[in-house]
């Protein structure tokens, strides 16, 4: 897989063909079953019900957003090693700590946030983005012999709906088909080896949310009792019918129930942002990110569990800054910043951020100089030292960087002004206290929504945990 002589196009094939495999275990897996195990499973008491994960898609340079350096204007011939930060540092609610230019709606509510510095990634290799992403929405690196569930189907499936009618899993921004990686997108944004039921709604244009809820003109009862039993004979005759369990069958068929039930319930109006006021969907902005934050404060009211909005991976578009970064980013900055704080400022008037986790977070953070983790390309990082800054489009991070990135989360018993760990002033910019891991950081948000860390499964005679073999560890300072 990280054969070294491998073409790029070649590792990509051989992890498309390893996804497959893991996709084609999971349908012909039974259900997945609670393991009776030595140590008793004590699921700690939940500080939220409802979480918000708000995916930087593409890699969220930490020195450009919540971990400023020091600032180096665009000047022609400035030496390239000189560069850490493009966007000068600006003051916060939070005494003494600092984040980057363009977030200052942000800066304004940071003294209700954990802002942790020392988020770290394992260095994982070739096609990057798509086994980081992988790992991080799973918490298992790729590739399984058995498709990993994203962690907002865990909480589907151990935790259950929070209203019945509501789906549990929700995902907004993210198209799945006509982009590059749709196929890696698509393997880790499904419920896995839990089945179809507790896999996500997948809602890729917020403003279209509406029209995914609401039954075709002319429906009635009988003519979907017409349609189910028209489901059941292609679920038969599905080409990998005789590769699917029939614990996978069925939950399909439960998944079609389920939406059949939102179709006909009250609940669907949450997907209507026209019921929004004006001066409302002026606050959250035009863009799809803006919309999608709105949305999921809508969908969090009335019930859904795990909520996801991406500002959409699409490689070298967004965050996966490789061009005219300090620009894109800049971009970005305008797009995420009023939103994410008006989704906060939202919940609190509410009084629903206590009992909602909100989670700011991206794959790995970007360098200017070092790709993946400091070593890993030495001879490349002493050409890069001695080159100079002579154009605007390479002013900006874009190197992919795993040794230390930041994660902002909001409420769910969550500290209030709270920073933990830090990154190191000069490069390399790696965590110099208090290093978080993704097996870490998932115990943390598993914690907080009530479910132990060790929680197992039984796949294919095999356990199967919430955190990587069960060793994950709930970083409890960040809780109040």
């Amino acid at each position: 897989m990280n054969d070294p002589f491998l073409s790029e196009g070649a590792r990509r094939r051989a992890f498309l063909k390893a996804m497959s495999a893991s996709s084609l275990a999971a349908l012909m897996s039974g259900g997945a079953r609670a393991l009776a195990s030595e140590e008793k499973i004590v699921h700690p008491a939940a500080k939220a019900d409802c979480c918000i994960l708000l995916w930087m898609a593409g890699g969220m340079a930490a020195p450009e957003t919540f971990d400023p350096k020091a600032y180096l204007p665009f000047r022609k011939g400035a030496p390239v090693d000189k560069i850490l930060s493009t966007f000068p540092a600006i003051d916060t609610t939070l005494d003494g700590v600092k984040i980057s230019e363009g977030l200052e709606e942000i800066a304004k509510l940071m003294d209700r946030a954990t802002l942790i510095r020392s988020h770290v990634q394992p260095d994982l290799g070739s096609i990057l983005h798509s086994r980081h992403q992988y790992h991080w929405h799973t918490g298992y690196v790729p590739p399984q012999t058995v498709a990993a569930p994203h962690i907002g189907a865990w909480m589907a499936r151990t935790l259950g709906p929070r209203n019945p009618v509501m789906p549990a899993f929700i995902n907004i921004g993210q198209r799945l088909e006509g982009i590059g990686e749709s196929e890696e997108l698509k393997a880790f944004t499904t419920a896995g080896f839990f089945g179809a039921e507790f896999g996500p709604f997948n809602l890729p244009y917020p403003d279209e949310a509406a029209r995914s809820v609401r039954p075709p003109e002319g429906m009635d009862p009988g003519r979907f009792g017409n349609r189910y039993k028209l489901y059941r004979k292609l679920v038969d005759a599905h080409p990998d019918r005789d590769f699917m369990s029939d614990y996978q069958q069925e939950s399909m068929l439960r998944s079609l129930e389920n939406a059949h039930r939102l179709l006909g319930s009250k609940e669907k109006e949450a997907f209507d942002l026209t019921r929004e006021p004006k001066e409302v969907l002026e606050a959250y902005g035009q863009g799809r990110f803006g919309r999608g934050c709105l949305l999921a404060r809508r969908l969090a009211e009335s019930g859904a569990r795990f909520i996801e909005v991406t500002t959409e991976y699409i490689p070298f578009i967004h965050w996966d800054t490789h061009e005219n970064g300090h620009e894109t980013v800049a971009k970005l900055k305008q797009e995420i910043d009023r939103p994410i704080a008006r989704l906060i400022r939202d919940l609190e008037e509410r009084r629903m951020l206590d009992r909602t986790l909100v989670i700011i977070a991206s794959e790995f953070s970007r360098d200017m100089m070092i790709e993946g983790v400091p070593g890993s390309e030495a001879k490349d990082q002493a050409r890069v030292k001695s080159e100079t800054l002579e154009n605007m489009t390479h002013y900006g991070l874009h190197r992919h960087f795993t040794g230390g990135s930041s994660v902002v989360m909001f409420g769910g018993g969550t500290k209030k002004g709270y920073v933990h760990g830090a990154t190191a002033d000069e490069r390399p910019l790696i965590a110099v206290k208090d290093p978080v891991s993704i097996t870490d950081l998932h115990a943390t948000i598993f914690t907080a929504m009530g479910i132990s860390p060790k929680t197992v499964y039984d796949v294919e005679k095999r356990p199967f945990y919430a955190t990587e073999d069960g060793k994950g560890r709930s970083v409890d300072s960040m809780f109040a």
